[in-house]
């Protein structure tokens, strides 16, 4: 058994290459191998966003509170808000994140393939993001 403490990770700021804006993760489980789930905690203020990405084995959602807005490349925005569950299928690109003027949290939940859990992409753009 291993029981992970409230706190025992310190919270981090979004990093400027994956995101637009004000986001805070708070990094909630790293199986050790050969399990290969992790699981976060993003926190966006209003307008922030991730960058466009994939996962290679996909990414589940659980939106937590707040107001979202979510994108698959190619259809419309979506919006999301606190008990929805959001599955991104693997290698789909996608963003998500804050609507304009409401903040949101999510659980993000994701799998490792060959140590890999996402592959970063540009930034989306301030009318990507308006659409």
């Amino acid at each position: 058994m291993n029981i992970k403490r409230v706190g025992s990770v310190p919270s981090a700021d979004g990093p400027a290459e994956w995101f637009t804006g004000s986001v805070r993760i708070d990094r909630l489980f790293q199986a050790e191998g050969p399990a290969r789930v992790q699981v976060a905690r993003v926190t966006f203020e209003p307008s922030a966003r991730t960058a466009w990405h994939r996962h290679p084995l996909g990414q589940t959602l659980i939106i937590t509170s707040g107001c979202g807005w979510m994108q698959e490349d190619g259809a419309s925005v979506e919006e999301v808000g606190p008990g929805d569950v959001v599955w991104f299928p693997p290698n789909v690109k996608h963003w998500h994140g804050a609507t304009a003027t409401t903040g949101m949290s999510h659980i993000a939940i994701q799998e490792a393939l060959d140590g890999k859990v996402v592959d970063w992409l540009e930034h989306v753009t301030d009318s990507q993001y308006r659409r």
